[in-house]
């Protein structure tokens, strides 16, 4: 009898697990592809998952409210439409009774095991049987860039690779394995936390699931990377001229509030554009460079956790382009209507400490970026200004930038540099420019 296990997917680059919020079938339902199974939430956004096989649902493994580990089995399916009565329950989990079908064979000689458990993606059965015609190895597949919901890899984009197939390097199970193994053995050399008393007039406050996870994505992101910090304070007393100058007409004109974030976000694009490097991320011992310049932007809910929306290509668009996106991903954050896309391939990242009246800060990297910027509140401040009589102290509008960088590949000169540009490109801000 032929079964499938469906997993807990991954939802993004950084999640590690995901909490099952809701199932829409239960044990001895009829599933077709792409019928709803059950939605997850994370850190970042709540998704609802499609099935990707036609079956009957033959066991579910965890019941809702369960936080699951990406890459663990959540239900089995059964694909020839039959489920007997006797059939041992312990046989959902076997996988060496399977191997053999043809729908859930290997990619591969070299992989007899079910890819769902291989994989944190879906594949159909028809993208699953073109891998397996055309030889591609699991690993192979893995590195194929989907086009469908949640990156889901269609038979347009296997066909599309295999006219241009060889051209990535691909990593082998071996190599996967050795990281694995080497990222456990780290784990268990950490050392236990430290012991809390407790009085009795404290109050004990359970984390909910975002903050658990947002702990622990932060503590991931100081282990991975050792962070530097570089602070440069930047006169941005053109810019606040300019805004307050149009920002009615601005909103009269476009129907959108111009707030400084856009313009922060434009001068930051167009200095990762000069510095490419800070664009990247780390793969073990690789850098990754990245093409496209996808900035985001953490934005405070009101439950008081964070989430990141992303503006992608940032670079292409003018402050027009910029404002209304921003304006319209912070909306969808605030409610909580953000789609997973809209999360999802950010390549840096602006906090903006200034909006809690703050003057500096120093972030934690948001992983697997490799830099983030931390933008306080603009203040006025009296500064000293050569002038044709001579230097005169004069009341200029001011800001600090910090920058926090991953000294694994940015050093101090390129990340001074990088954040110089920035606060020049602040400063430079033409105060005559047309809305």
């Amino acid at each position: 009898m032929s079964k499938f296990n469906i997993i807990m997917p991954k939802l993004g680059e950084s999640i590690q697990e995901g909490t099952i919020t809701k199932w829409f079938v239960k044990e001895g339902d009829t599933v077709e592809e792409d019928d709803m199974l059950f939605e997850v939430a994370t850190d970042k956004v709540d998704s609802e998952i499609p099935s990707p096989v036609d079956g009957i649902i033959e066991k579910i493994l965890f019941p809702e409210d369960s936080l699951v580990p990406v890459g663990e089995v959540l239900a089995v399916v059964n694909l020839s439409g039959e489920i007997s009565e006797d059939e041992d329950a312990g046989a959902a989990e076997s996988k060496e009774s399977e191997e053999g079908s043809e729908k859930e064979a290997a990619l591969s000689t070299d992989e007899q095991k079910n890819v769902r458990e291989l994989s944190n993606r879906f594949y159909s059965p028809l993208v699953r049987t073109i891998a397996k015609e055309e030889n591609i190895s699991l690993e192979e597949l893995e590195t194929i860039e989907g086009s469908g919901a949640n990156g889901r890899v269609q038979k347009k984009d296997i066909l599309d690779y295999l006219k241009n197939r060889g051209e990535a390097k691909v990593e082998t199970a071996a190599q996967t394995e050795k990281k694995v193994s080497a990222a456990k053995a780290v784990e268990t050399k950490e050392h236990a936390p430290m012991p809390v008393s407790i009085g009795a007039n404290d109050q004990i406050i359970e984390m909910d699931r975002v903050r658990k996870m947002i702990a622990d994505h932060m503590v991931m992101s100081k282990k991975v990377s050792p962070h530097v910090t570089s602070v440069v304070e930047a006169d941005v007393t053109e810019l606040v001229f300019w805004r307050n100058k149009y920002k009615d007409e601005f909103q009269k004109k476009y129907g959108e509030k111009i707030t400084y974030m856009p313009v922060f976000t434009e001068a930051v694009a167009a200095a990762l554009a000069e510095f490419p490097l800070v664009n990247s991320s780390v793969d073990g011992d690789k850098i990754i460079m990245k093409k496209d310049i996808n900035i985001g932007i953490a934005v405070a809910k009101p439950d008081g956790n964070l989430i990141v929306p992303v503006i992608k290509n940032s670079e292409q668009k003018n402050l027009l382009g910029i404002t209304k996106e921003l304006n319209r991903l912070a909306d969808a954050a605030r409610s909580n209507k953000l789609s997973l896309e809209e999360i999802q391939g950010g390549t840096f990242t602006i906090t903006n400490f200034g909006t809690f009246r703050n003057i500096i800060g120093t972030p934690i990297i948001n992983q697997p970026q490799v830099a983030i910027l931390a933008t306080g509140s603009i203040e006025k401040k009296p500064a000293v200004m050569e002038t044709p009589t001579g230097d005169a102290i004069v009341i200029r509008h001011k800001m600090f930038l910090s920058l926090s960088y991953d000294h694994r590949i940015i050093d101090g000169a390129l990340g001074g540099a990088f954040l110089r540009k920035i606060a020049d490109n602040l400063e430079q801000f033409d105060i005559n420019r047309s809305i």
